[in-house]
C-alpha cells in the first residue's frame, strides 16, 4: 500500500472568487484525459459546477471532489467556492487535504479572499503551489503578484517558472529548474506543446531568476548546500527533491504561471504537483484523542486502526452521502464504524470514489484516500469514525458564525413539516446554514453568511426541495455579550402539573476576550454536591439554551464564560431534572441582566478599487456608513481603498458604488471581526 500512498495526491484548487480556480480544473481534467471536451464557467458546462445555482451565476457554490491520473500519479481534487459566503466549504476542504494549489489573478493580484484562504491554509499547515493565472489578460503582470505574495501573505514564494510575453503575446513559460522554454500551440488547445532551448533575448532573465531560486533552496535545504558551495549551483535532479522537501515543510513556495482560459500552462502545474506536493506519507500523523482516557494520542497511514473524519455531507434523490478522508487503517463495506460522539456503530452499506456528480461504487477506501459513505444514519459534519476497540476522536471542524438572517415561513400549513425537514437537509449539510423558531413571535429564523448565500439557501429549498415559502428580508445577524462579570444565585420554586419543583443555584457569568466563544464549567464544588450525571447534564444544557437565546433581543451570545458554582437540593425529591434544567435557564438570564450586557455587530473589511477621481466620493460614502479607512493604495491606474465597515450600512452597497462611480468601481468584502454595538444602534435593535 505505501507504494501506492507515495503516487497519490490528495490537493485543493483554492482562490478568491473569479481568480479561474474552476477553469483550472476544467482544464486538468482535459488533459488527463478525464474528459474529451473542456467546459467554460461562462458556457455553464463545467464538471465540477454541476449545481444549477452554480452554472447560472457562474461562481462555484460547493467544492465538488474528482479524481484523476498523471505521470503515474493519482490526484484527488477538490475545487472549493472563492465567494467569502461559502469560506465553510474552503475550510473544511483544507481540514482533509495533504496540499493545495493557490490560484492568483495576474491582474488582480492578492485579493481579500486570496488572504483569507492562505491564512486558513496556514491553520491546517497545507503545503502549498502558487499558479499565477490569466496571464493572457491586459494588466498581466507576474512579478508584481509575487512580490505582492511575499509582502501581503509573508510567503516564501518563489518562481520555478517566467513567463514567455504577457497579456496578448503571452506564449509560453521558462521552466527554471531545466532552464527550457515551453511554447504552447493553440490549434491543439494547448495539448502540444513544444521544449526548446529559451530565446537568447530572455536568458539573461532566466539565468537571474534560476540563480536566486538555486540560492534560495540552497540555503533552506542542508542536502544541497555543500554541492552548491562546491559548483555555485545545483542540477535539476539535485533542485528537484529540494524544494519537494522545503515545499513539504512549508518553507518554499514554487510560483508557476500560465493562461487555463488559453490552455497555457496547466500541464506543467500537474507535474509540479506531483513533483513537490506531499502524498499522505509525507504528512505528520493526525492528532486525536482517546476516547476513555482523554489523552492525546495519533494516528498515522500505517496504523491498522481505523481513524476517518466525515467532512461534509450532501444530499441528492438518492440519498445522503457523507464524505470522509481516511486517515488511518481500512474502511470495508459491510463494516461496524463506531461513532465516539453518539457512542453508537454505524453499518458502511455502500461506499464511493467522486468524479463531480458521478459516482464509482468501491469495496474498500484505504488510508491517505479521500472518498465518500452512503446514507448512514446519526452522523454529521465533523463526525470521527473510528474502530471501537480503541475509539478515538478528531477535532472538530468549527463553522464561522452566521452574519444575516431571514424569516421564512410556508404558503401554507400543510407545507410546514416539509420546510423543516429541507431546512433541516440543508443544515447537516450546510454547517453555516442555522434555523431556529422564535418562541415569542413563532417565526422561523433562516441564518448564512450573506444575502447570496441566503439566496442560495432559498433558491435550492424551492428548486431542490419543491418547497413553496414567504421570505422576508434579509437582516443582520448581531450577536450578545456580557462586559461585567458577576455572581448571583436563583430559587426555582414551580408547582408544575401538580408537582412542586425546587431547587437553588449559583451562577456566574464573566465576559471572555473577543472569538473566544461560549465557555460553560461545572465547579468542583457543585459537582460534589450534585453527583448524578444526569443532573449535571440538565444544568449544562439549560445553560447552553440560555446563552443561544440571549438576554437582549433573543440573539445567539457569545464570548462569555458561565459556571455552575453551587447547588442547594433543597428537598432532594423535588430537585429533579425539570428543577434543575428550568433553574439554569432562569438563572442564567437574571445574572446576565446585571453583566451590561451588549449587542455585537459584524464588521466586515472591504477592498474597493476605484478610479482616481471618484475616491472623494467613495471615502465620503464610507463615512455616511460609519466606515473606517484603513489604508489606500495603487494598483496601475486604480487606487485600491481598505476599510472596515458595519455590516447594516452595506445593504445595497453594490448598487451605490456603482452610482458614485460610473460603474466604474468593483469590490469584496469579508467578515472581520464582531465588535460592540454604538449605544444609538442598540436602541435601535431594542425599539424593534
Amino acid at each position: 500500500m505505501s507504494s501506492r500512498l507515495e503516487k497519490l495526491r490528495n490537493i485543493g484548487i483554492v482562490a478568491h472568487i473569479d481568480a479561474g480556480k474552476t477553469t483550472t480544473t476544467e482544464r486538468i481534467l482535459f488533459y488527463t484525459g478525464k474528459i474529451h471536451a473542456h467546459g467554460d464557467v461562462h458556457d455553464g458546462n463545467t464538471t465540477t459546477d454541476f449545481m444549477v445555482q452554480e452554472r447560472e451565476r457562474g461562481i462555484t457554490i460547493q467544492s465538488a471532489a474528482i479524481s484523476c491520473e498523471w505521470a503515474g500519479h493519482e490526484i484527488n481534487i477538490i475545487d472549493t467556492p472563492g465567494h467569502v459566503d461559502f469560506t465553510m466549504e474552503v475550510e473544511r476542504s483544507l481540514r482533509v487535504l495533504d496540499g493545495a494549489v493557490c490560484v492568483f489573478c495576474a491582474v488582480g493580484g492578492v485579493q481579500p479572499q486570496s488572504e483569507t484562504v492562505w491564512r486558513q491554509a496556514d491553520r491546517y499547515n497545507v503545503p502549498r503551489l502558487a499558479f499565477v493565472n490569466k496571464m493572457d489578460r491586459m494588466g498581466a503582470d507576474f512579478q508584481r503578484v509575487v512580490e505582492e505574495m511575499r509582502t501581503n501573505l509573508k510567503a516564501p514564494a518563489c518562481p520555478i517558472e517566467l513567463p514567455i510575453g504577457a497579456q496578448e503575446s503571452f506564449a509560453g513559460v521558462i521552466d527554471l529548474v531545466n532552464l527550457k522554454s515551453i511554447v504552447y500551440d493553440d490549434a491543439s488547445d494547448g495539448k502540444k506543446f513544444t521544449v526548446s532551448d529559451i530565446p537568447s533575448e530572455m536568458m539573461d532573465d532566466a539565468l537571474l531568476a534560476r540563480a536566486e531560486l538555486v540560492e534560495k533552496v540552497a540555503d533552506l535545504d542542508e542536502e544541497v548546500m555543500e554541492s552548491f558551495l562546491e559548483n555555485g549551483d545545483l542540477t535539476a535532479e539535485e533542485l528537484i527533491p529540494a524544494i519537494r522537501r522545503q515545499t513539504i515543510a512549508g518553507r518554499f513556495i514554487p510560483v508557476l504561471c500560465g493562461s487555463s482560459f488559453k490552455n497555457k500552462g496547466v500541464q506543467q502545474l500537474l507535474d509540479a504537483v506531483c513533483a513537490y506536493l506531499p502524498s499522505p506519507l509525507d504528512r505528520p500523523p493526525v492528532e486525536a484523542t482517546d476516547l476513555k482516557s482523554g489523552e492525546a494520542v495519533t494516528r498515522s497511514t500505517d496504523d491498522p486502526l481505523l481513524t476517518a473524519l466525515v467532512f461534509k455531507i450532501t444530499s441528492d434523490p438518492y440519498g445522503k452521502l457523507y464524505f470522509v478522508r481516511i486517515y488511518s487503517g481500512t474502511l470495508k463495506k459491510g463494516a461496524n464504524v463506531f461513532n465516539p460522539r453518539t457512542l453508537k456503530r454505524e453499518r458502511v452499506m455502500k461506499m464511493v470514489r467522486l468524479f463531480a456528480d458521478t459516482r464509482i461504487e468501491v469495496d474498500q477506501l484505504e488510508a491517505g484516500e479521500i472518498g465518500a459513505i452512503l446514507n448512514l444514519k446519526e452522523v454529521t459534519t465533523g463526525d470521527t469514525l473510528a474502530a471501537e476497540a480503541k475509539a478515538c476522536y478528531l477535532e472538530r471542524i468549527t463553522a464561522p458564525q452566521p452574519v444575516m438572517f431571514m424569516a421564512i415561513e410556508p404558503k401554507s400549513s400543510a407545507d410546514k413539516d416539509k420546510l423543516v425537514e429541507s431546512m433541516k437537509t440543508l443544515a447537516a449539510e450546510d454547517p453555516t446554514c442555522q434555523f431556529k423558531e422564535d418562541e415569542e413571535t413563532g417565526q422561523t429564523i433562516l441564518s448564512g453568511m450573506g444575502e447570496l448565500h441566503l439566496e442560495i439557501l432559498i433558491d435550492r429549498l424551492k428548486r431542490e426541495f419543491k418547497c413553496a415559502a414567504n421570505v422576508g428580508k434579509p437582516m443582520v445577524s448581531y450577536l450578545e455579550t456580557v462586559t461585567q462579570a458577576s455572581e448571583k444565585s436563583f430559587v426555582f420554586d414551580r408547582e408544575l402539573c401538580g408537582k412542586r419543583h425546587l431547587v437553588e443555584l449559583k451562577l456566574k457569568v464573566s465576559p471572555l476576550e473577543r472569538g473566544k466563544g461560549v465557555q460553560i464549567s461545572l465547579s468542583r464544588q457543585f459537582s460534589n454536591q450534585v453527583q448524578e450525571r444526569n443532573l449535571q447534564q440538565c444544568v449544562e444544557q439549560g445553560l447552553a439554551d440560555a446563552v443561544s437565546t440571549g438576554v437582549l433581543a433573543r440573539f445567539q451570545m457569545t464570548d462569555i464564560a458561565v459556571e455552575c458554582v453551587s447547588a442547594s437540593q433543597l428537598d432532594p425529591e423535588m430537585s429533579d431534572e425539570v428543577a434543575f434544567r428550568s433553574a439554569a435557564m432562569m438563572g442564567f438570564r437574571e445574572v446576565a441582566e446585571t453583566c451590561a450586557p451588549e449587542f455585537l455587530e459584524p464588521i466586515m473589511k472591504l477592498e474597493i478599487t476605484v478610479p482616481p477621481e471618484s475616491v472623494g466620493e467613495v471615502l465620503g460614502d464610507l463615512n455616511s456608513r460609519r466606515g473606517t479607512v484603513l489604508d489606500m493604495s495603487q494598483k496601475g491606474d486604480m487606487q485600491i481603498v481598505h476599510a472596515r465597515v458595519p455590516l447594516s450600512k452595506l445593504f445595497g452597497y453594490s448598487t451605490a458604488i456603482r452610482s458614485l462611480t460610473k460603474g466604474r468601481a468593483s469590490y469584496s468584502m469579508e467578515t472581520d471581526v464582531f465588535e460592540i454595538a454604538p449605544k444609538a444602534v442598540k436602541e435601535e435593535i431594542l425599539s424593534k
